[in-house]
């Protein structure tokens, strides 16, 4: 599974894995997404705007509990709803007392990068 809320955080693909998590929209959005993103990384996707936050928040901590995840790249929109992912694995990583390299980046309604940014 891939979803956020499917995936359990003892996963054994989890493990030291280099994570990307991406927001639902942006492998449609972004034409390069499988060539750009997906390589040496485990995807999970979901949505802040109409899943459960706070069940997300929950759900990162103990994969970050659990997995000693190696990096961490958020994949997210521009528009507004999207903004919220990168919060939500801050609170999951802040929760469980982890601090793990993030990479954001935000793609445009026309599919093209706008920037990249650590965190």
């Amino acid at each position: 599974p891939i979803q956020i809320r499917l995936v359990p955080p003892d996963a054994a693909f989890l493990k030291k894995a280099h994570l990307l998590v991406a927001s639902d929209c942006t492998s449609v959005a972004y034409p390069g997404f499988h060539n750009d993103f997906l390589k040496g990384r485990v995807v999970l996707m979901g949505c802040p705007k109409f899943d459960d936050v706070e069940a997300y928040i929950n759900k990162f901590a103990s994969i970050f509990l659990e997995a000693s995840i190696a990096s961490i790249t958020v994949l997210i929109m521009e528009v507004p709803c999207c903004s919220k992912m990168p919060s939500i694995i801050k609170q999951g990583m802040l929760l469980a007392g982890k601090d793990i390299p993030i990479e954001i980046v935000t793609v445009s309604i026309t599919g093209k990068v706008l920037k990249k940014e650590t965190a």
